[in-house]
């Protein structure tokens, strides 16, 4: 049986991620400031909302020290498994956030709390969409280059953030330009935690299918199937099954091959099966190739 090692991708991931971190400890602090001298409590929420990033980026620093591990004898298919369980926690953690950012904002609504926000929050929440934005392609092209499902996750967690300064902008626009509107910085406020809600959600569905054996997408197993079908001698496939670990595909099919070939020779087909599917550039890290004689009997059946 062939199988590869996957490269430790562990330094590139906690690069990405220190980068990320670093700016989100800026904006938040900046958004911070920015809406109490401001006089914004939708930005003030919105730089909580950065300050959550801290803990996802923290747990994908620390976790791609974990998941990138050989497999060993408790672990025989690895330790990708917790890319996957962060990529959840950062979804859950992100819905956390928003409903908590919701409820404040509307008990505030509530309550009747005014807000009369100043320019320098405006500029703020602008600075915060452009940083946001340019990080979130940043890190999805990352994530995607060394295919980690937690950088990716990471990434739109950088654009549900860039999201939610839209309407944080809008309500601070309001404000300034239209005092009586004194209920539009809580209503922005509700509307970013809406946001961040629905971007939680994003993030952890993806990662809960995973956790439950999710296969392969049914157009990148016919890809496989028909790679397997182009290899010399190979009659026909099926039992073919995959599941994810992490961001690996593990395959296993059996293949149907001419009765007379001799045992070694079906034993490099299976080998040549499996090059092949690895190579697919899919993300194939195991392939198990069972190999079936050709019976003409039950082929006429």
């Amino acid at each position: 049986m062939t199988r590869i090692v996957k490269k430790d991708d562990s330094s590139e991931v906690r690069r990405i991620t220190w980068v990320g971190l670093g700016w989100n400890i800026v904006l938040s602090v900046g958004k911070f400031f920015a809406g109490y001298f401001g006089g914004s409590q939708a930005l003030i929420a919105d730089a909580i909302h950065s300050a959550s990033d801290f803990i996802t980026d923290i747990a994908i620093i620390v976790g791609s020290r974990f998941w990138n591990s050989p497999p060993d004898a408790e672990h025989p298919y690895g330790h990708r498994r917790f890319e996957t369980l962060i990529s959840v926690g950062i979804g859950l953690a992100v819905c956390a956030v928003g409903f908590g950012l919701g409820y404040n904002a509307v008990i505030a609504l509530k309550d009747g709390v005014q807000s009369k926000p100043e320019w320098i929050a405006a500029i703020m929440a602008a600075v915060s969409i452009v940083v946001k934005e340019a990080l979130f392609r940043y890190t999805r092209n990352k994530g995607r280059a060394i295919r980690s499902e937690a950088v990716e996750a990471n990434a739109w967690h950088h654009r549900s953030d860039a999201y939610s300064s839209i309407p944080v902008l809008v309500a601070v626009l309001f404000g300034i330009l239209f005092p009586d509107l004194w209920f539009a910085d809580s209503v922005g406020a509700i509307i970013v935690s809406v946001f961040i809600i629905h971007s939680g959600f994003e993030i952890a569905w993806p990662g809960i299918h995973r956790v439950a054996d999710e296969g392969a997408s049914e157009e990148v197993s016919q890809r496989l199937k028909s790679i397997a079908l182009a290899c010399p001698n190979v009659i026909s496939i099926h039992g073919f099954r995959s599941r994810y670990v992490g961001s690996d595909l593990h395959v296993d099919l059996h293949v149907v091959v001419p009765a007379e070939m001799t045992l070694l020779a079906a034993h490099d087909l299976a080998e040549e099966v499996e090059r092949q599917l690895i190579e697919s550039g899919e993300n194939v890290v195991d392939a198990l190739v069972h190999i079936d004689p050709y019976d003409e009997r039950k082929a006429n059946k």
